[in-house]
């Protein structure tokens, strides 16, 4: 990992290391694309397993005990999300990974929003004992 990119992550704040997460995403995602057009298969599906790694660990730090239904409507769409991409790794087509890049920065733009505050370390601590990846193929079948 880039020395630099790794001292950011390890200072971030929360809400900090969502926003980067979602960037990460978003670039594996045109990543993708870019590899789709080329006719790169294996770095096509290398970006795609990113995007989707990214999403699975956005999945995993939801609290649905601080906020309950915003917790299960982004559980549903990092879900979704999840499943448009292996769409798009399976048929090789674009516009699975169009719409996942455009709903992930529409996510990223509202995070831009979310203030920071003192407490928040402890208000968006993840509980990482339960697995919500799990959840994914029951709300996606």
């Amino acid at each position: 990992m880039n020395p630099y990119f790794e001292q950011v992550i390890l200072s971030a704040s929360p809400i900090e290391l969502v926003r980067l997460m979602y960037q990460k995403a978003i670039a594996s995602v045109a990543d993708a694309r870019d590899h789709l057009k080329a006719g790169r298969i294996r770095e096509r599906g290398q970006a795609i397993n990113k995007a989707y790694a990214i999403l699975a660990e956005l999945l995993i730090s939801l609290d649905s005990e601080k906020a309950p239904e915003l917790a299960a409507n982004l559980k549903r769409l990092y879900c979704y999300m999840q499943g448009r991409l292996i769409q798009a790794n399976l048929h090789q087509k674009d516009e699975p990974l169009e719409e996942t890049g455009r709903l992930l920065r529409i996510l990223a733009d509202a995070w831009l929003e979310v203030p920071e505050t003192r407490g928040e370390r402890d208000a968006f601590a993840a509980d990482e004992t339960e697995d919500e990846t799990l959840d994914c193929v029951a709300v996606m079948a």
